[in-house]
Formats: structure tokens, sequence, C-alpha cells
């Protein structure tokens, strides 16, 4: 007997456990919602939204699922207890994770570093070219001057290459970019045609004539809203490469070290005299001459590039030009 009875007292209590926390539940008239639930599986502390049908005040029922607040950070409580900090990196959403620099120094603007990239191209303009001439006497400036156009070609890869991997392009940038290059450029082929005369103001003319050409031809057509049509190829940046190492290359090349150094270059007449009578003393044209030649045929190669690249945005720009599309 007093098992059944025990048997009915556990069977009465468990029919009764539904309306017991029924009456510790807020009242559904007043169509308020329960709160969230925490959920703790294997020490990790979840938060689990419940689900309840709340009465409206005009009598008709919905089903309502509590999620937390996005307001309220809910820490996971795994291993050691650390919440992970929100992010707060000024990175585009398609940056990938930080690097080892980035993880080590969190608090510098990475977001910024391709623009202070291209800004210090810009500052290197005057230096390379105040360098060029002062001081007078000056031992070590052929090799000082190809450092500063080869860092200055450097960060035009390396600012564009962070601008497009941090997903961080801006029109600023997009701008001045191609602007700082091609300042950089030219002040290097203006210094060097006065220095070897013709056998580099020709390539330097033809160099830059096409820049201004094509960057007449690039705004016009933005105008138009065909950019795209006339965007940078591969020609473009295998010009742009060759013209920038066999810079660097002839910037090393000491004052006094002249064309006629170079077998070839005697071959065509007065174009191969040049870069004579401002030699410092002790400088020997053996050696050197081997590094002159070499980047000169690059500038004749960038030159002719630079024609083929050209035509072809000339032509993929002739129809508009012509007014047929």
């Amino acid at each position: 007997m007093k098992s059944l009875a025990a048997h009915a007292a556990c069977a009465a209590l468990l029919l009764s456990a539904p309306a017991v926390a029924s009456s510790f539940a807020p009242p559904s008239r007043f169509g308020v919602a329960p709160s969230s639930g925490l959920l703790v599986r294997g020490g990790n502390a979840e938060a689990a939204p419940l689900a309840s049908n709340i009465s409206a005040p005009n009598g008709d029922v919905t089903d309502v699922t509590a999620a937390p607040s996005s307001s309220t950070a809910l820490a996971a409580v795994s291993g050691g207890g650390d919440a992970e900090a929100p992010a707060t990196s000024k990175l585009g959403p398609a940056a990938p994770p930080p690097g080892l620099l980035r993880r080590l120094f969190p608090s510098l603007p990475w977001h910024a570093l391709p623009n202070y990239l291209t800004y210090a191209r810009c500052l290197s303009i005057p230096i390379f070219m105040v360098l060029s001439y002062y001081p007078v006497s000056f031992p070590n400036r052929a090799p000082v001057l190809s450092a500063i156009f080869a860092l200055a070609s450097i960060t035009d890869w390396l600012d564009g290459f962070l601008a497009r991997r941090w997903d961080i392009a801006s029109p600023f940038g997009a701008f001045l970019d191609p602007v700082a290059d091609k300042l950089m450029v030219s002040t290097a082929l203006i210094l060097l045609a006065g220095r070897y005369g013709g056998i580099v103001a020709i390539p330097a003319a033809i160099i830059m004539a096409r820049e201004v050409g094509v960057s007449a031809l690039r705004e016009w057509m933005a105008q138009q809203g065909k950019r795209d049509s006339v965007k940078v190829g591969y020609q473009g940046k295998v010009k742009t490469a060759l013209t920038m190492t066999g810079l660097t290359l002839m910037l090393l090349v000491p004052e006094g070290v002249g064309v006629e150094s170079v077998g070839w270059a005697k071959r065509l007449g007065p174009l191969g005299v040049g870069g004579v009578g401002s030699a410092a003393e002790g400088v020997a044209n053996v050696g050197w001459s081997g590094m002159l030649g070499p980047s000169l045929l690059m500038l004749f190669a960038s030159a002719v590039i630079t024609i083929t690249s050209g035509s072809v945005y000339f032509r993929a720009a002739w129809p508009v030009l012509m007014g047929k599309e």
C-alpha cells in the first residue's frame, strides 16, 4: 500500500509541474516576453533565446523568440574565461586577418599607410632634385640618388598592393598615386637628359608625351563614363617596370662616365656623345660603362612599349572619340 501511495504521489507531482511553473511566469496579458536563458555547455556560456506565446493587447497570440540585446556583450566562459574585444580595425571588410606586424603594433594607423607611402614619394621629388646639384662636392651623389629613386619606385608598387589587400582604396589615393609616379619619373628623365644629351632626351620626350596624352584620354573617357575601356593594361605595367629599373641603374652611374664608354652608342653619331666634362677626380669608366649600356637599352625598350601601349588605349577609345558610341 505504501508503494502504491508513493507512485500516486509522484504522478500527481509530475502532472502539477506545468501549473506550478505557469504560476511563476509573467501574465501573458501584459505582453511581457520571458528573458533569454543561459545554456552552459562544458564551461561555455551561451545565450539561449526562449520562445513563448505572447498575447498581444488585442487578444491575438503571437510566437515571439526573445533574442539578446545587440548592446549587451555576452562573454564566452571557456578555458581562462577571456572575452574577445570588439574589432577596432579601420581596414576594409575584405582585409585578411592581422599579420605579425599588425599584431605587434595594433595601435598604428595601418589604414592610412598606403596614403603615407604616396606622400613620402611626393616629398622625395624635391629632395631628389636638390641633391642632384647640391652640395657641389658630393662624392656619393650617384648611389644616394639611385637609392632615393629605387625606394620611390618600390613605394609606387607597395602602396597600391596594400590598398588592394587591405580593401582600403580611397578616391584621393587613386588620384595621387599615378600623379606621384609620373612626377618622379619625369623628374629623373629630365635630369638624365641634361646629363647624357639626345640619347636620353629622345626616349624621355616619347615617354612624357605619351603620359600626357593617355592621362588626358583617360580623363575624357571618365567624363563619358567609359574609363574602364582605357584602364592600365599589361603593357603599361611592363613599361613602368622597365622605365624605373633603367632609370635606377642609370642614376647609379657616376657623373663623368660618358656615353662614349658604351661601345654600340658610338654608331649613333651625335646621339652617342654626352655625359663628359664633369667627372670627379679618380672616377674610372671601367665597370660603370657596363651598367650604363643596359640601362639605356631598357629606356629604349620602354619608349617602344610606350608607343604600342598608348596605341592600344587610343584604339579602344577611337569609337567614342569619333562619336560612334
